[in-house]
């Protein structure tokens, strides 16, 4: 069963932006809070952000000031808008939910930065 559909990666060039989509159940949506992921071969995946039912936003040092985690909740979708994305930013961006990611892993949305 298909629980989160991440979309919106791309090729992009150092300082260009994207925004990135998770569509979820509503149910899901309307109880959990929700967080962006992303992993790079051979790491650990990684929280990037995380958005709380009541909007409450916390972002990792790397996201923080360049990143803006939002949801909306007629859509039961949560973004990621990335601006003045880097390299290093270059992974698979995955949805789930915050702080602990406890749902099954949708296939990600390849992100890839240009230097």
């Amino acid at each position: 069963q298909v629980q989160l559909v991440e979309s919106g990666g791309g090729l992009v060039q150092a300082g260009g932006s994207l925004r990135l989509s998770c569509a979820a159940s509503r149910m899901i949506f309307m109880f959990n809070d929700m967080g962006w992921y992303r992993q790079t071969p051979g790491k650990q995946r990684e929280l990037v952000a995380g958005i709380t039912t009541a909007g409450v936003i916390n972002y990792t040092a790397s996201a923080q000031g360049r990143f803006a985690i939002s949801r909306d909740s007629a859509k039961n979708t949560v973004f990621l808008q990335m601006d003045s994305v880097k390299p290093e930013d270059t992974a698979v961006y995955y949805c789930n939910t915050f702080p602990t990611p406890r749902l099954n892993w949708g296939q990600g949305t390849q992100v890839t930065v240009s230097s």
